[in-house]
């Protein structure tokens, strides 16, 4: 499809997206690069504060959410009164609070490790809550957390939020609400005011007749051949072509929310339909013949990679570690069709991100980025319940 359809997808919806009525304010904490933000975005709130300690995510998050202040400081240092002070609110302006606390320590990927020291982030998360006394709190993180070893941090968190209406915990996989992954999250909700008792899990259930994506529909209009010399940002810029009429493919090109949007990519999509990300990673010929034998979802006995079937979706991609943690590249999928690993672009489109939506320009933040992050198609769903229920009786219901 042509440039006159991209521009009017884009711009119908931004305009879409443009709501007269006031926007709910929230503070993303642990932000990332912006998965649990953008779909929050999308479903009516205002991002008025993102707090992420890794200065090269974000970056990443500023570029794609200007409209938003942003603090690169570690959130475990913080207390509420200083998270006002960032935002520039007072306490009363302060509809709700998300975030992804720190999960390496929970995960059954990592070394699940009951001692790390990240794992009290997730008790800062409702010591924050508790300070601040949002309308609603949404916390998400790994299956993990529900193990035995961590019932102890559990009570401890939800000790501090004893005067919220809590829905959940409960699982959502990522596929179940539209996006190509398999990714599984448990998620805490809590509300309180007068919509407190109008909650239950049900509400956050997945729609029904939801029409599931697979990884071959997911990566529609990207191209296949990814050739070995685009190593560089610069490089990696490549057409592609709009996939298909469907809810993902308006999410992939468009839905808009305002103050949200890197200028350049949206203006190199609309002008002439380029993306980023397009990175290409540099194999033997030995490691191409290994990777062409493969079935689908067969794994690569050396790198450990597994074969991404076309018609199914994809497993949890992995995120490797930061700086501080050893540098550790995450192993990536091998594309359905071809004898390569997959690009950060196709990792993205694979979490349900939008082609607009930037990254770092290496492969290894890039793809850091994309493995850490809640996939903003499942983040949309989830908040547009509570976004509707709280314009249905009034935006910023407060307790005392």
């Amino acid at each position: 499809m042509g440039r006159l359809y991209i521009d009017r997808r884009i711009q119908q919806n931004t305009e879409a997206m443009r709501l007269p009525e006031r926007r709910p304010k929230l503070i993303d904490l642990f932000a990332g690069v912006g998965g649990l933000s953008l779909g929050a975005a999308r479903a009516g709130f205002d991002i008025a504060l993102a707090v992420e300690r890794d200065a090269r995510i974000a970056a990443a998050h500023e570029k794609n959410f200007p409209g938003t202040k942003h603090a690169t400081l570690d959130v475990g240092t913080l207390s509420g009164e200083d998270l006002l002070k960032l935002a520039g609110l007072k306490a009363t302006e302060i509809d709700g609070i998300i975030g992804g606390p720190p999960c390496q320590g929970f995960s059954s990927m990592g070394k699940r490790n009951a001692r790390d020291n990240r794992n009290r982030l997730f008790v800062k998360f409702f010591e924050l809550v508790h300070e601040i006394k949002p309308s609603f709190f949404m916390a998400e993180n790994v299956p993990g957390l529900l193990y035995d070893a961590y019932a102890g941090l559990r009570k401890e968190a939800l000790a501090l939020v004893a005067d919220y209406q809590i829905v959940g915990p409960f699982t959502v996989c990522a596929g179940d609400y539209g996006a190509p992954t398999s990714r599984t999250r448990v998620i805490y909700f809590g509300f309180r005011g007068a919509l407190m008792l109008e909650f239950t899990v049900a509400d956050f259930s997945p729609p029904t007749g939801l029409q599931k994506v697979n990884v071959r529909e997911a990566l529609r209009g990207l191209p296949k051949k990814i050739k070995p010399t685009w190593l560089t940002d610069a490089l990696a810029w490549r057409k592609v072509r709009m996939p298909t009429s469907s809810d993902f493919c308006e999410r992939v090109w468009g839905v808009i929310p305002p103050g949200v949007g890197d200028a350049e990519a949206l203006l190199r999509l609309k002008q002439d339909r380029r993306v980023s990300g397009l990175i290409a990673t540099a194999h033997s010929s030995d490691l191409i013949r290994r990777y062409g034998a493969l079935k689908p979802g067969e794994t690569e006995s050396a790198t450990k990679s597994v074969r991404l079937t076309a018609a199914g979706l994809c497993p949890t991609l992995r995120a490797g570690t930061a700086p501080d943690h050893g540098s550790f590249q995450a192993v990536r999928p091998i594309h359905p069709t071809e004898a390569r690993v997959i690009s950060p672009r196709e990792a993205a489109r694979l979490q349900g991100f939008p082609d607009w939506f930037r990254f770092d320009e290496t492969k290894w933040h890039a793809f850091r980025q994309i493995g850490n992050s809640v996939s903003p198609i499942v983040a949309e769903r989830l908040l547009k319940t509570v976004a509707i229920k709280m314009r249905s009786v009034k935006v910023g219901v407060r307790a005392a």
